[in-house]
């Protein structure tokens, strides 16, 4: 039978850690448990639990902390966990049967994905209530040479997709300790990838506050100017500013970003921001145009809701303003109506 280690990194976590093992006992084979600093007994609960707890010295890095909590698996997987998921007994069902298939038929499989839900729960970064995530690993993995001529050794990872379903529980307070850590990353020279930057971008649509945006702005300035930087970091950045602009009543700098952002298709966003910003000088004809945009002909690039329900609302505020209320009544309903996507098409 296929052997798995159950690694984790942690930090206060002494409330969610008998929940969450409870759940994953039955398939652990050992439980690594990584404090990076609890005040609380999180280390007591974990070594009850029977846990392997060892102790990593923060490093404003998460992937440091859990190349670490690998670093100390000895089973033939490993499967990531955090504190605040649990996983019911249907798919603790599936995912033993997984296991019991892996093991029979000794198949290929480098990485199993997973659907993690409950994603939407206290505003966190994702766009979706149910998305894949790789959870399972491989722990040593072997090299194979392929092709019958001009051989070569297969790079690429077997990535399978399960149907799986983790539910996650995140802490409300999860934007505060994210976008500080964004801050933390940028003030140290990190160079963000394209995946970290579009987590910044969208994590500030999400949940920011105008603080958020304004300590966010130099960055994303320099963000707009850097010739290596994708047409779609460079949007990202546009979306980021042209926010600013608008707050800060900065008709030059919104105008500067609404263009950068024009040179390919509008993304909802700028356009939700334009409509804002109509909004805001009450030509509400001029912010209904841009709204309508927003939510009929634009595309999310950042956050679902700049092309759902705020510019369907905006559009109701509008019409109201304007003393149309069978018009108002309308959008509010379809507003009220619209739903989060609930994983990614293709999925």
């Amino acid at each position: 039978m296929i052997t798995v280690s159950v690694c984790m990194i942690v930090k206060n976590e002494e409330v969610n850690l008998p929940l969450c093992l409870a759940h994953l006992k039955d398939i652990a084979t050992e439980i690594i448990v990584v404090d990076t600093g609890s005040s609380d007994r999180t280390i007591e609960v974990a070594k009850s639990l029977g846990a392997k707890v060892y102790n990593f010295e923060w490093t404003d890095n998460f992937s440091d902390a859990r190349n670490y909590s690998f670093s100390k698996a000895s089973c033939d997987y490993i499967y990531a966990a955090d504190a605040d998921e649990t996983i019911d007994e249907e798919n603790l069902f599936r995912l033993k049967t997984l296991l019991e298939d892996m093991s029979e038929t000794d198949l290929d499989i480098d990485i199993v994905q997973m659907y993690y839900c409950n994603q939407l729960e206290n505003n966190t970064v994702y766009n979706y209530d149910k998305e894949l995530r790789p959870k399972l690993f491989r722990r040593v993995r072997s090299f194979i040479w392929q092709d019958p001529i001009h051989e070569t050794v297969k790079l690429e990872p077997t990535v399978v997709n399960s149907d799986i379903e983790i539910m996650h529980h995140p802490a409300p307070d999860h934007g505060v300790r994210d976008l500080s850590a964004f801050r933390r990353a940028v003030n140290s020279g990190l160079y963000f990838s394209k995946r970290l930057h579009n987590l910044y971008a969208r994590e500030l649509f999400m949940v920011g506050t105008e603080e958020d945006f304004h300590l966010a702005k130099n960055f994303f300035i320099e963000s707009s100017l850097d010739v290596n930087r994708s047409l779609d970091e460079v949007k990202e950045a546009c979306c980021v500013l042209a926010h600013i602009a608008v707050s800060d009543h900065d008709l030059d700098l919104l105008l500067k970003y609404a263009l950068k952002d024009a040179i390919s298709e509008s993304s909802s966003e700028l356009c939700y921001e334009l409509g804002r910003f109509y909004q805001e000088k009450q030509d509400y004809d001029e912010a209904i145009v841009w709204y309508y945009n927003a939510a009929y002909e634009a595309n999310c690039i950042l956050d679902a809701r700049h092309g759902g329900d705020l510019p369907l609302r905006a559009i109701s505020e509008c019409y109201h303003a304007l003393g149309d209320e069978e018009n108002a009544a309308d959008y509010a309903r379809e507003a009220d109506e619209w739903e989060m996507p609930t994983y990614p098409t293709g999925q």
